[in-house]
Parts: structure tokens; C-alpha cells; sequence
């Protein structure tokens, strides 16, 4: 039997891109899914078809912004199926910009979703994966999380941070059998660029980025990290198009 199969897996970020196509890979496999983002249309849509495939689904709307949001989310996993194996903090934005364009709400959005909202996830759910002594915390960065381009200082900071908070977590939690993986992939086709304000920028970005991969090929890495042993940690994942130099 799969590693996956019966496992309950909470994604944020789950109405669209790799958070869509992590959910419906998992459910593919036998794993309990539980689906939160802020667009409960797409949830809904999401879920249908998961259980019109034969997997198992629900969801929650949910922003990951607001830590009460996130443990009524783990509450609710608990409530429905009586555990969280894996908590996917997939949920990001992505508003690059110069430092001198002094985009102050932009950054602070992405400190909110992009480092907040991982650390939300990760102390909702973290209370009863040490009490069972086994859980599995995936936590999206991305290769900006490796390299710094221009534009992409602020970003580039909350990814470093993922990988950092990330990496302090497999040392405090690896003796109660807590595993932990970054994802870090390169250009891939999801709405993350809607998030750029400058359309010209964003033009350039979405042309420059063309050789971009399809998100069904990040959710197949963050399900083979799930379906190896407990005893196994896939601690980092990094996911280039082939043709991606940096």
C-alpha cells in the first residue's frame, strides 16, 4: 500500500497552480485531502471533481493571513477525519518589483502570505503532530528562494525566510518523527504572476518565462516526497524547467 494512501493532507493555496494539482494528484493516490484558499468557487469545483475521480475532499475557506483562520482549518481536519499526517503551506504571491519603486504594501503583503502564512500552518497543525509523534510539514519556496534577480529582493527574501524557518523546524522536530521538505520550484505555469502590478514588468516576466513547467510536475515531486517511508526525509526539493539557467 502506498505512503500516501488514508493519509489527511491539509494545501493552502489549493484553488489553483501547484496547490490544484497537488490536491488532485494526492487524491489520485488515496490520500484524504483538505482544501483551503479564499475562492470558494474553485474549491467547489475542485472538490467535485475529486470526488467525481473517486478520491475524498473537503474543504475550508480560509486566509492564511489570520492565524485564527489557520487553526479553525486544522480543527476542521481534526474534526472530519481525526488527524493531520501532512500540512502543505503552498499558499504565496509573487508582486515583483524594484526596491526604489518603494512598493511598501506589496511587501507587506508578501511578508503576510508568503512568511506569516507558512508560520501560521505550521502552528496550527504542529501541536497535534507531536502529541501523535509523526507529521510531514512541505513548505513552498521557490529557486528565488536560492538566487536573488533583479526585482525579486523582497520576494526573494520571504523565500530565503521559508527555507530558513523551514530548516530550524527539521532540527527541533526530527526526534518526534516531524518530517519536514522545501519545495522549491523555478517558473511554473500558475496565476502567480497575476500578483506583479506592473504590467510591463509582468509582460516581460510571463515572456521570459515561457520554457515554464507544467504544475502537475511539482505536485508529482511533493507526492514522492510524501509516499517515501516515514523513516525517509525528502528534506529539499529545488524544480527547474531543463532550460533554466539560473
Amino acid at each position: 500500500m502506498s505512503n500516501i494512501q488514508n493519509k489527511v493532507v491539509i494545501i493552502t493555496g489549493a484553488s489553483s497552480g501547484i496547490g490544484e494539482a497537488t490536491a488532485k494528484e494526492l487524491a489520485s493516490k488515496g490520500a484524504k485531502v483538505v482544501l483551503a484558499a479564499r475562492r470558494e468557487d474553485r474549491l467547489k469545483e475542485i472538490q467535485k471533481e475529486i470526488k467525481f475521480n473517486g478520491g475524498q475532499a473537503i474543504y475550508q475557506v480560509t486566509d492564511v493571513t489570520s492565524y485564527e483562520q489557520m487553526e479553525k482549518l486544522a480543527s476542521y481536519a481534526l474534526t472530519e477525519f481525526g488527524k493531520i499526517d501532512v500540512m502543505i503551506n503552498n499558499a504565496g504571491i509573487m508582486p515583483l518589483s524594484a526596491i526604489s519603486e518603494i512598493k511598501i504594501t506589496e511587501w507587506e503583503k508578501m511578508i503576510d502570505v508568503n512568511i506569516k502564512g507558512v508560520t501560521y500552518g505550521v502552528a496550527a497543525v504542529l501541536p497535534s503532530m507531536k502529541e501523535n509523534k509523526v507529521g510531514h510539514i512541505i513548505n513552498g519556496s521557490a529557486v528565488a528562494g536560492h538566487v536573488v534577480f533583479p526585482t525579486s529582493s523582497i520576494y526573494s527574501g520571504t523565500k530565503y525566510a521559508v527555507r530558513a524557518i523551514t530548516e530550524g523546524l527539521r532540527k527541533e522536530e526530527c526526534r518526534n518523527n516531524i518530517r519536514t521538505t522545501i519545495i522549491s520550484p523555478g517558473p511554473t505555469s500558475t496565476e502567480l504572476t497575476n500578483s506583479i502590478s506592473d504590467l510591463g514588468l509582468r509582460n516581460f516576466i510571463v515572456e521570459s518565462a515561457k520554457e515554464a513547467i507544467d504544475p502537475s510536475s511539482v505536485a508529482r515531486a511533493i507526492a514522492f516526497a510524501i509516499g517515501e517511508p516515514d523513516n525517509v526525509a525528502i528534506n529539499e526539493m529545488i524544480i527547474r524547467p531543463t532550460l533554466q539557467e539560473m
